[in-house]
């Protein structure tokens, strides 16, 4: 992959990631001291354990963004090409964890996790497609 200067599009898909990022954190921050210090119940806590679930959403429509305003035709089919080599192994582990948790009684995997095991899957998929396109 070309190692010269970062298009716009990439420039503002970093400042929306970052910014929804540290907007994860304090809602997992704000979650948190939420559920350890009140009772919650009811609607309040079903609005407060959402509340880390939407900057992860609103990080699915930042990497849409960037693939829309992205212009170089080969970055954009790169990250397709990683994404997809994360979302691929992302639904066999969790299908095969499924199944074993339905069928074998293995303890149930927390949906929580499967957002950051496609980020990782597609940081792996990163490194060797770099490699692959050197």
């Amino acid at each position: 992959m070309k190692s010269g200067r970062k298009s716009s599009a990439f420039r503002r898909y970093k400042t929306r990631s970052v910014t929804t990022m540290l907007l994860y954190v304090l809602s997992l921050a704000i979650t948190s001291i939420g559920f350890d210090h009140f009772r919650l119940t009811g609607l309040a806590a079903y609005l407060l354990a959402i509340l880390p679930a939407l900057p992860i959403l609103v990080a699915m429509v930042v990497v849409g963004l960037y693939l829309a305003e992205e212009k170089d035709e080969f970055v954009r089919s790169f990250w397709l090409e990683a994404m997809l080599w994360g979302i691929g192994p992302t639904m066999a582990l969790t299908t095969v964890w499924g199944s074993l948790t339905k069928f074998a009684h293995l303890w149930g995997m927390d949906l929580f996790l499967v957002y950051p095991i496609y980020c990782v899957f597609v940081f792996i998929a990163t490194a060797v497609l770099k490699r692959k396109y050197r």
